[in-house]
């Protein structure tokens, strides 16, 4: 699938709809309108426009095999849809964008966990090193093991996690450090973002000296050699042109990156059930193709890399693998306490 372009549209509205806080319920924490009379639901559909953000650019794949699908799939539905797109973090980071969210002014974001445990904590579990498996791991959680998170979640914050959807494995890439077990990051300056279930992950993993600079600043450190390192999927270290400046990848994949779809309850507010419903089935139906997507494009990347003699490759079988999982493990169980850490410990009960 080719990478899609996009352009700036119109500014946000400046206002929303004011009601009551509406019962949220969907088999992955997402919402769903209140049930209402038959003969509303069979009438026209009232003309909704969706507000989507993202900090990802037009090159990854959850903007050409993610919010792209669902603009075109919504306004080609004909039930009264119009989705703006707004990538590359257009209307402001992952911190600033989610109170916009909560007021309505953005109806669907896309974010981490980690970004979402500034607003609240516990949902950082989800972002710890080797929490998940796999993402067949982390899709199985989403569908049978989320739902008491993820209401706490919308309780506290008045939004609704719907599902998520792979962003790729997140995994070093260096300039020079081969790295095939924990103790090679000893001392190693490796970029990390800088929010606390970030920095756990660092410490977790044996980084001891984890660089947090802002992601705009990220390149210019890596050119500078005030971090000789970073940790993010493959895509979006493509994306980034962070393989311009770094010449390793280490294929650890310590993080299933997962991008959370967030619907605001004001978004739920303008649209009748039939909306609702579609708005959710075509999130929902996105996910496994998205997935393939992702593992596509991050395949294509690696064979780039692997075809070219200044770059260096460390695959999976050349880690020890269960030296980092034994590390990251014995460190949240210490770290987490409380509901946190039984939720941790189900996620990992869950593990095939």
């Amino acid at each position: 699938m080719g990478t899609a372009r996009s352009t700036r549209r119109g500014r946000i509205a400046a206002s929303v709809l004011a009601a009551t806080t509406l019962v949220v319920t969907g088999c992955a924490g997402g919402g769903a309108a209140p049930e209402g009379d038959a003969t509303e639901s069979a009438t026209a559909n009232e003309p909704v426009t969706l507000t989507v953000a993202t900090s990802q650019n037009e090159q990854t794949p959850n903007y050409y095999c993610g919010v792209e699908l669902l603009k075109e799939r919504l306004e080609e539905a004909d039930m009264g849809f119009t989705v703006e797109l707004y990538p590359a973090s257009q209307l402001g980071p992952d911190a600033d964008r989610f109170p916009l969210v909560q007021a309505g002014d953005i109806d669907i974001d896309l974010q981490g966990a980690s970004a979402l445990s500034s607003t609240f904590e516990p949902i950082g579990v989800v972002d710890a090193a080797y929490a998940f498996d796999d993402v067949d791991h982390a899709f199985e959680w989403i569908d049978e093991g989320s739902e008491d998170l993820f209401g706490q979640f919308k309780e506290a914050t008045g939004v609704s996690i719907v599902d998520g959807w792979f962003f790729g494995n997140r995994t070093f890439t260096t300039k020079d450090v081969e790295v095939t077990s924990p103790d090679d990051l000893e001392g190693v300056p490796i970029r990390f973002p800088n929010s606390p279930a970030f920095l756990a992950n660092a410490e977790a993993l044996g980084v001891t000296n984890p660089v947090s600079v802002a992601v705009e600043e990220v390149y210019t450190a890596l050119q500078q050699g005030i971090a000789v390192g970073q940790e993010n999927p493959i895509v979006a270290t493509r994306s980034s042109s962070y393989d311009e400046v770094l010449n390793t990848a280490i294929l650890n994949n310590h993080n299933v990156g997962i991008h959370w779809i967030l619907v605001s309850d004001k978004t739920y507010e303008k649209m009748n059930d039939e909306q609702a419903a579609l708005l959710e089935e075509t999130i929902h139906g996105i996910r496994s193709e998205n997935a393939e997507c992702v593992d596509e494009a991050t395949e294509e990347i690696l064979d780039e890399y692997r075809a070219d003699e200044s770059f260096t490759v460390i695959e999976q079988e050349d880690i020890d693998m269960d030296a980092f999982i034994d590390k990251a493990e014995a460190y949240f169980e210490n770290y987490f306490t409380g509901e946190t850490l039984e939720v941790y410990q189900a996620i990992r009960e869950m593990a095939g």
